[in-house]
């Protein structure tokens, strides 16, 4: 046990997080990990799903660092790690539609690299290593390749989080009425969601690699524009420059590009989790649901 409270103290400082965490992770997230650690695939590949600011890099990092305490190794990525370069998405935006342009929805990613990603993990031999992509928000690119961190195989656990991991397609009713400004005033034909849904398509080739899903429920979308302003507060505090931080209004305009999909989520993906993590407006986790 001393060693699983110097790890969680560790945590606690690393990531500086409130000590109200040490209770979430006590009653909610060491008793998960315990659930995991008694699936048999190995590795095991696990999918974490939350909107902005729910929560899920934090629990994937606090999976990672436990289970590394325990003498296993586990491969955290990001769906962010996968987004298009900052060109690739222009000549997107150029060719298709200039919402495009920013970052985050289905179509923005380079799915090809995840899933050669993901199945060089699930597939590490002893004595073999991988680099693992990651994004730099600060540049709003892709970090040089000789940035990326190394990991050695054989890994038990692959954990990919992110606002639409293991999200499914809608139907064609759903997608004709525009849910707020961005899609009534810049996407009035409704081109730019018939794209997102249509490679929504495409992504389900990578959920369907996963053994297990984890579900964070925030109470209704109302908490991501507060959730998503704390997290950028956070940045600012690392970043005096400022440099990829926004603004309110910016953080306002850009949460609406995944409000589609996350209010979707909140209505269908409970039925295909295999845990549900449900939030509470200040943060905390209400309830632990496992199927």
């Amino acid at each position: 046990m001393s060693n699983t409270e110097d790890t969680l103290r560790a945590f606690i400082r690393h990531h500086r997080l409130p000590d109200s965490f040490r209770d979430i992770a006590r009653d909610v997230y060491l008793p998960l990990i315990d659930w995991l650690d008694k699936k048999i695939e190995n590795p095991l590949f696990i999918g974490i799903n939350g909107c902005q600011g729910s929560g899920k890099s934090t629990l994937a990092d606090f999976i990672a660092a436990v289970q590394a305490m325990r003498g296993r190794r586990v491969a955290v990525l990001s769906i962010d790690d996968f987004y298009l370069t900052r060109r690739e998405r222009k000549q997107l935006a150029h060719s298709v539609h200039p919402l495009l342009q920013t970052r985050g929805v289905p179509g923005t990613h380079d799915l090809a690299l995840a899933l050669q990603t993901v199945d060089s993990l699930l597939s590490l031999s002893p004595g073999d290593t991988i680099q693992l992509p990651r994004f730099d928000k600060s540049c709003d690119d892709r970090a040089p390749q000789s940035q990326w961190p190394t990991i050695d195989g054989p890994v038990d656990m692959v954990i990919l989080e992110g606002w639409c991991v293991g999200s499914r397609p809608q139907s064609a009713n759903e997608l004709t009425t525009p849910i707020n400004a961005l899609e009534e005033n810049e996407d009035s034909d409704g081109r730019w969601r018939q794209f997102v849904n249509d490679s929504l398509k495409n992504y389900q080739q990578l959920f369907e690699r996963l053994h297990t899903m984890v579900m964070l429920k925030a109470p209704d979308f109302s908490c991501v524009y507060r959730w998503r302003l704390e997290q950028e507060q956070k940045l600012a505090a690392l970043r005096p420059d400022g440099s990829g931080v926004m603004s309110a209004e910016e953080i306002a305009r850009f949460i609406q590009h995944y409000q589609r999909l996350t209010e979707a989520n909140l209505i269908t993906l409970p039925s295909h989790a295999d845990v549900i993590l449900e939030l509470n407006h200040q943060h905390g986790i209400d309830r632990a649901q496992y199927s």
